[in-house]
C-alpha cells in the first residue's frame, strides 16, 4: 500500500513539474485493456509455457509539452496481470481412466510506464521506459478426471499464493507501441513490453526445476484510454 501510494503521488508531483516548468497543459486520464503474455528469453522447456491473457488497468497524466497535442509526456500507473499458462498434460492408467491437468501463472505486477508520445492528426507513436514491481504469484490448476468404467468426469480447481524469495520484484523494462486518439480524448493502443531483467533469482534450481532462471516477462497489451477534458 505504501509503494502505490508513493506511485500515485510521485506521478500527480510528475504532471505538476510539467504543468509549472514546461507550461504543458495536463490532463488526467484512465485506461483499461488486456495482456497476452507468455515469457521471453532463454527457457529450458519453452513448449510448456503457453501464452495467456490478463486484465490490466490504472491512470495516467499527459502532459502536452508543444501546446498543439503533437508532442507529450505521458506517465501511468497500471495493475498488469502477466505470466503464462501451462502446456495441458494428460495422464491414462491401466483402468482406462484418464486425468488432465492444465494450469496458469498470474504474475501480478504495478507497471509505471514513462512515454514519449507522438500524435501526427490522431494517430499516435509512443515509446519509454517501464519500472515494475511484483504485487503478488498466483497459481490456478484445473484437473479434470474421467472414470474409465463409469464415463463419469469431475473436475476441481486449486488456487495457491506463491512464495516470491526466489524472484526479483522490481524489474525495469521497456514499451513501444502505435494507436490512435480521438479529438474527444479516446485513445485505441496497441503496445509491446518487455524487461531488461531476469525475474528469478540466481537460486539451486529449485523454481519450476530451474526451467524460468533466465526467463523476462513479455507481454502484447491492447487497452483503451480516456484523457479528462480540463
Amino acid at each position: 500500500m505504501k509503494k502505490t501510494s508513493f506511485l500515485l503521488a510521485s506521478l500527480l508531483a510528475a504532471g505538476a513539474l510539467f504543468s509549472t516548468t514546461a507550461q504543458a497543459q495536463v490532463r488526467l486520464g484512465l485506461r483499461a485493456g488486456a495482456n497476452y503474455s507468455n515469457l521471453a528469453g532463454n527457457l529450458e522447456n519453452e513448449n510448456t509455457y503457453n501464452n495467456k491473457f490478463g486484465f490490466l488497468g490504472g491512470v495516467m497524466l499527459n502532459a502536452d509539452i508543444t501546446g498543439d497535442g503533437f508532442f507529450s509526456v505521458q506517465p501511468e500507473v497500471l495493475f498488469s496481470q502477466k505470466g503464462f499458462q501451462n502446456k495441458t498434460t494428460e495422464y491414462k492408467n491401466i483402468f482406462g481412466t484418464t486425468q488432465s491437468r492444465e494450469g496458469k501463472v498470474n504474475y501480478n505486477y504495478l507497471d509505471v510506464p514513462v512515454l514519449l508520445k507522438i500524435n501526427a492528426s490522431g494517430f499516435v507513436f509512443e515509446a519509454g521506459p517501464q519500472y515494475s514491481y511484483l504485487l503478488n504469484v498466483k497459481d490456478e490448476t484445473t484437473v479434470t478426471t474421467t472414470s474409465g468404467l463409469t464415463g463419469n468426469t469431475r473436475t476441481s480447481t486449486s488456487h495457491s499464493e506463491k512464495d516470491l524469495s526466489q524472484l526479483n520484484r522490481n524489474e525495469l523494462g521497456y514499451v513501444a507501441g502505435v494507436g490512435y486518439q480521438a479529438e474527444n480524448g479516446v485513445s485505441l493502443n496497441l503496445r509491446y513490453t518487455g524487461a531488461f531483467s531476469d525475474f528469478v533469482k540466481s537460486d539451486n534450481g529449485t523454481y519450476f526445476d530451474g526451467d524460468l532462471k533466465n526467463a523476462r516477462n513479455a507481454a502484447v497489451q491492447l487497452s483503451l484510454g480516456f484523457l479528462i477534458p480540463n
